[in-house]
């Protein structure tokens, strides 16, 4: 073999190994610079979902308060009717009486207030 041949050998030799040395390290690179990328978005997703959690524990908290203060309404309602439907039960027997133990004045009182509702509600003259 001629000189020149094996130097031209040992020169390609070389630089495959320089070109293999350097992919190496841009392959390690790469791993190192994935695997960190990998941990921050991991830490990143655990992040979100801790306060996803946390928001969907305040939200569900909060619903629960409506619905204890909706039946709370719903129920103190019920009352305030039942208290009305009471009193109007109560006028409504009272009315009764009255009419059944002073009938004449019952109708004057119903004339009169018959008479005054058409002065107030008629035709403006």
């Amino acid at each position: 073999m001629s000189p020149d041949i094996s130097n031209e050998q040992t020169r390609n030799a070389g630089t495959h190994e320089r070109i293999e040395r350097t992919a190496t390290r841009f392959k390690e690179g790469t791993s190192n610079a994935v695997s960190g990328a990998k941990e921050k978005f991991e830490a990143a997703a655990d992040h979100v979902e801790s306060g996803l959690h946390r928001a969907t524990d305040a939200s569900a908290r909060g619903a629960e308060r409506a619905a204890e203060k909706a039946g709370e309404w719903r129920d103190r309602g019920a009352e305030l009717a039942s208290s009305a439907r009471e009193r109007a039960d109560d006028a409504m027997d009272n009315v009764r009486d009255f009419v059944r133990e002073k009938p004449v004045q019952s109708v004057a009182i119903a004339l009169a207030a018959g008479w005054l509702l058409g002065r107030l509600l008629g035709p403006r003259r």
